[in-house]
């Protein structure tokens, strides 16, 4: 594909018909289609019924990895320090620079638990606890991602999870050291070199060899994310991830080079992944557009880039970049820049955005890698409702409650009132029983 063959998706705030054409670029259909939901529910009842055998047997057929046991798939511990230890000293110091730097972020996460004490004696609170076992899926296949290891398990070892279970379709060698490394960096206990809906079904069911979790974070492709759909209640689940998303707001100030290449950084995933840009400036927006067209041709994954903006790429003129902000919020991103002179005075209107870049200097890339919080984010509008992953996806919360008498007699006589209204009479008969006798 040549620069001329680029197709350019342009829109305005002032077209009549923006708001459609908005929607039909941004493809937010969550609907999965029922072929793909059938073999999905196929592959978990395998794995359910069969164990072991049904991994290996979907490992060899999707994967192409021909073993014949569990333990052949398996990264434990010692394997997994050789892998630091073998490092070049460039690779290791990159790699613990940023597992530092996720740590210490996360550490600022940490809730303590808390109580009061009423006059009365009485005593409320909240106990935090770590999860006991997480499973944290981390993509492979086309690529290795071993900073998605460290943002998904740096994250749960900080949160004091006291086992943390790897899946990752990338096979053992000295090839991919990296993703194991990074492994041993964040404390994380086993890896299984599995993937796919399969790996979603061991971690949630557990198999001979594979324990099973409380909890599986970490993205996939669309098999991976109807998985962890389908397994939701049987363990917990972060989010529903989908493609990777960028959404840059620019002043018209910023060098168009910088943005062009934050909007190939992010459409350099895969052809699937979306990058828009909204400026109130039209004639900036064409420079972009310009920087797009010529530093295409000497991108390495020019096919995917240009794919990834013809059929999802977005250029928006807004009236003003306060309503450029409205639109982002339409759009809820994954990852939101705002590339302008004051970005924090545009801060507080951002409702929906997994993560916030400030600044024409700040790169989304820097928080793929090294900034500090995980790169683990909502995508396809779910920033409305979803966070990204924290230390609060690996703890629970119980509620804690300790009445006196004088309490139990005062809350008691409410309890009665209002379970009576409700014909619950054993309620009201537990709380009556604890009065104070007059």
């Amino acid at each position: 594909m040549t620069k001329s063959d680029l197709t350019i998706n342009r829109l305005a705030s002032t077209d009549a018909d923006f708001r459609s054409r908005l929607d039909s670029l941004l493809q937010r259909d969550m609907l999965i289609g029922a072929d793909v939901v059938t073999a999905v529910k196929d592959i978990l009842q395998q794995v359910r019924d069969r164990g072991d055998a049904a991994v290996l047997d979907y490992s060899k057929r999707f994967d192409g990895f021909d073993v014949a046991n569990l333990a052949d798939l398996t990264v434990g511990k010692e394997q997994m320090q050789e892998s630091l230890d073998q490092l070049p000293a460039s690779h290791l110091e990159a790699l613990q620079f940023s597992a530092d730097r996720v740590r210490y972020f996360h550490e600022k996460q940490q809730q303590a638990s808390w109580q009061y004490q009423e006059a009365d004696g009485s005593v409320y609170g909240q106990k935090i606890t770590p999860l006991d076992r997480v499973g944290v899926y981390v993509p492979g296949g086309k690529a290795s991602y071993p900073s998605s290891m460290l943002m998904l398990a740096v994250p749960a070892q900080v949160a004091g999870v006291k086992e943390i279970i790897a899946v990752v379709p990338t096979v053992y060698s000295t090839q991919n050291s990296l993703i194991f490394a990074a492994a041993a960096l964040a404390g994380v206990t086993r890896v299984y070199t599995i993937g796919g809906a399969q790996a979603i079904a061991a971690l949630a069911f557990g198999t001979e060899s594979v324990p099973k979790v409380d909890k599986i974070a970490g993205p996939g492709n669309i098999y991976v994310t109807v998985a962890k759909k389908l397994v939701f209640g049987e363990v917990g689940i972060d989010m529903i991830a989908g493609p990777s998303e960028l959404t840059v707001i620019c002043d018209g100030k910023t060098d168009p080079e910088w943005v062009a290449m934050d909007l190939f950084s992010q459409a350099e995933h895969d052809e699937l992944a979306q990058s828009i840009l909204i400026s109130p400036d039209a004639g900036y927006i064409e420079t972009v557009i310009e920087s797009v067209r010529r530093l295409l041709p000497g991108m390495e994954r020019q096919k995917v880039i240009a794919e990834s903006l013809t059929n999802r790429g977005i250029f928006i003129q807004s009236e003003s970049l306060e309503q450029a902000v409205e639109i982002s919020n339409i759009i809820a991103p994954e990852h939101l820049e705002l590339s302008v002179e004051n970005p924090e005075e545009l801060l507080a209107a951002v409702d929906h955005a997994g993560a916030i870049f400030l600044g024409r200097y700040t790169s989304e890339a820097l928080g793929d890698y090294c900034a500090g919080p995980s790169h683990v984010l909502p995508t396809s509008g779910t920033a409305r409702f979803f966070s990204g992953v924290s230390v609060h996806d690996f703890q629970k919360r119980s509620s804690i409650i300790r009445c006196s008498a004088e309490a139990a007699d005062r809350l008691g006589r409410t309890t009665s009132t209002m379970a009576r209204n409700e014909s619950l009479e054993a309620h009201a008969r537990s709380a009556e029983l604890r009065f104070k006798q007059k």
